[in-house]
């Protein structure tokens, strides 16, 4: 096995250990308090890090930093109530509509060329998201999955802007924004709400904001030693870890349409990246040809 594949999927694990704390917190702990501790122990970390490796912060771009980090906020908020509200398998899966979203908006907002293949697989997506909404019995559960897709779809924006920021800032720059803005964002969300936590609590909440910085760094680490596309498949196993925790913890058995909608949506999306590395490459041969 690569180095960079094993690296995905020890980052999709220590993510899906994340997500477990956060399903586990979320019983006593709002989901706004528990952006909040993640990302100011995030914040605080990465803010050594830079420090111990002379990363500096730019002056310029600083607006765009801070939408990217708004997005970011938006997506862990929307992440993060979603997991406490729905089952840990479908919360899963409705994350990882991200990718489709990602193409979408590269092709709007970094003029990328959309590949024709979209035009197949867009029915099979929304019918599987169609599926893991479940409207046929609307009720509180179908307003949390359309909130699971708006996580997806956060999700991409702050994947697209980080395509756009990284060609001017380091990475941990970019993440520093992410934190200290989902951290700010965080605030005032959670100042009515706030819920002082057990000893327990706090340990869980000390460990999400620590394990999730963990499943960053192996991540990264993913993407510098395999192929983006090749990485992005291999993430999918998290459904898996996912689904593996909701079983053992809170006996969450995903039913008929839980699965048929998410194998629409992870093959489709694998599909499409498949077929963009394709056209990619393709593209690159007759560069060189040319």
């Amino acid at each position: 096995m690569k180095n960079g594949v094993l690296l995905a999927i020890l980052s999709s694990f220590v993510f899906s250990i994340m997500n477990a704390l956060v399903k586990a917190v979320s019983l006593n702990i709002p989901y706004s308090e528990t952006v909040f501790f993640r990302s100011l122990i995030g914040t605080i970390i990465i803010f050594i890090i830079m420090k111990n490796k002379k990363v500096g912060f730019s002056k310029k771009g600083v607006p765009m930093l801070a939408v990217r980090g708004i997005f970011g906020a938006l997506y862990l908020l929307a992440y993060f109530y979603t997991i406490a509200k729905i089952p840990l398998a479908d919360a899963s899966i409705l994350a990882h509509l991200s990718p489709f979203f990602a193409v979408l908006l590269a092709a709007v907002f970094l003029k990328e060329r959309m590949p024709r293949t979209i035009l197949y697989v867009l029915p099979a997506v929304l019918l599987g998201a169609f599926l893991l909404i479940k409207p046929q019995e609307f009720s509180s559960y179908s307003m949390y999955a359309l909130i699971g897709i708006g996580s997806a779809f956060f999700a991409a924006c702050a994947a697209t802007s980080i395509r756009y920021l990284s060609q001017r800032h380091h990475a941990y720059e970019i993440v520093f924004y992410f934190l200290a803005t989902a951290t700010v964002v965080s605030i005032p969300l959670m100042w009515n709400h706030f819920v002082i936590p057990s000893p327990l609590e706090l340990f869980y909440l000390v460990c999400i904001g620590v394990v999730s910085l963990i499943g960053q760094l192996f991540l990264t680490s993913a993407f510098t030693h395999e192929n983006v596309v090749i990485v992005e498949i291999t993430r999918y196993i998290g459904i898996v870890f996912n689904t593996f925790w909701g079983f053992l913890f809170w006996v969450e058995i995903p039913d008929g349409q839980t699965i048929m909608g998410g194998i629409l949506i992870i093959a489709s999306c694998i599909f499409l990246s498949r077929r963009r590395e394709l056209e990619t490459r393709i593209k690159g041969l007759r560069l060189k040809k040319a």
